[in-house]
Parts: structure tokens; C-alpha cells; sequence
């Protein structure tokens, strides 16, 4: 009788729960996962993925959305860990890195594509952010260099591979002059601290004058 009522209260408990506080929770308790009648197996994250594990220490992590791959290879601790490939977020198949990865990072030698055969950036990686390597065009011209993390990068989208951002890295990120670039035109153009738009001038689509940023904070045109 004392089971059947503390099994109640837990499946009360847990009914209040979200599904990320869940899943942190039951993740390691294999009395809660068969209490709830959730198989981790193939457990859709509150993140939009779910992962299938495979026996030899490898998984797969599928978008569960639309079910396409998102990334397979070396998995430990629930998380990226080893050898592996991400592929593209529209689910065409296209390979967009192969590398090493540390706690679900990007760690180690590494590549990044724009698609299969042409290369994005190719060298190594620290904590998730490129650090020392070459970055290459579509054309598969090297436009830069990165040393320690620092060096005048250009970076292009995914998709349709136009530029995104063109300027000064830092510690593996955007630090000093850049100008970020948009479908329709420059969407900011100054300096960043730290990876964030600090001291300069944001845009419309049209172009036209949207506020002027100081320290990180805006200023609205009158």
C-alpha cells in the first residue's frame, strides 16, 4: 500500500514538471522511467531532438520535428562526446562539420562546410569557437586566418551562403570592427565586445537609420 501511494504522488509530482526539469530528473532513476513509462530510448528532448543510442558507445540525434539527422558519431555522458558529423538543419543530408567534440562542444580538429565538397573553415576548435585555422570562400579561395582565436574573419550563411559577417575576432569570437550583413543590406555596422554588437549604427532592410548603439545600449533616432 505504502508503494502504490508514494508511486501516486510521484506521477502527481511529475504531471506539474516541464519537460526539461523531467528529463534531468529521470535521466539517471530507472525506477522513475518505467513509474512515467517513458522509454529514453527514443525520448523527443524538450531541446526539439531526440536520440537513438547504439551499442558500441555511438548515437544519432534526429530533429523531431521533421525526424531528419541532425548529427551522428561519439556519444558519452548524454552528450557529444568524441569523433562526429552534424548535418544541415533543413534535412537536405548535406555534412556541415566533422570533428571532435568535448562535453558537446567542438573541440579539437575539426571541419566546416558549406556543403560536401567545398570547405568553410578547417583547422582547430576550442570550447565550440574556431581557433587556430584557415576559413575558405564558395570558390574555395582562403579569404583568413586564425591564430589563437584572433585574426579578420568573414562568415557566410548556411543556406544560400551570402556574407553574414565580415571583421575582427578575438578569443575565438567578435571582438573589435565589423559590419553584419543581411538579405537586403548591412544590418550593423561598428565594434563588438565579447561576441555582442557594442558601439555603432543598426538598419532597417530599407537601409534607413535605426538607432545608434553606445556601450551596448541604444539610441533611438528622433
Amino acid at each position: 500500500m505504502h508503494d502504490i501511494k508514494s508511486s501516486y504522488f510521484i506521477i502527481i509530482l511529475f504531471s506539474h514538471l516541464s519537460e526539461e526539469a523531467k528529463l534531468k530528473i529521470i535521466k539517471y532513476n530507472k525506477s522513475y522511467q518505467c513509474l512515467l513509462n517513458i522509454n529514453l530510448i527514443n525520448y523527443k528532448l524538450f531541446s526539439g531532438r531526440y536520440i537513438e543510442y547504439e551499442s558500441n558507445g555511438k548515437a544519432k540525434e534526429y530533429d523531431s520535428y521533421d525526424d531528419h539527422l541532425v548529427y551522428e558519431g561519439e556519444y558519452s555522458n548524454w552528450t557529444r562526446n568524441g569523433k562526429g558529423k552534424e548535418y544541415d538543419k533543413y534535412g537536405t543530408g548535406v555534412i556541415i562539420f566533422e570533428g571532435n567534440y568535448i562535453n558537446g562542444k567542438r573541440n579539437g580538429e575539426g571541419k566546416q562546410y558549406f556543403d560536401t565538397d567545398h570547405l568553410k573553415f578547417k583547422g582547430e576548435y576550442l570550447r565550440g569557437k574556431p581557433w587556430n585555422g584557415k576559413g575558405y570562400g564558395r570558390s574555395g579561395f582562403m579569404l583568413y586566418e586564425l591564430k589563437n582565436g584572433n585574426g579578420f574573419v568573414k562568415e557566410f550563411d548556411d543556406y544560400d551562403h551570402d556574407l553574414l559577417f565580415e571583421g575582427e575576432y578575438k578569443n575565438g569570437e567578435k571582438n573589435g570592427k565589423g559590419i553584419l550583413s543581411g538579405e537586403y543590406g548591412i544590418i550593423f555596422d561598428g565594434e563588438y565586445l565579447n561576441g555582442k554588437q557594442w558601439n555603432g549604427k543598426l538598419y532597417d532592410i530599407e537601409g534607413n537609420l535605426i538607432c545608434e548603439l553606445k556601450e551596448g545600449k541604444g539610441l533611438k533616432e528622433k
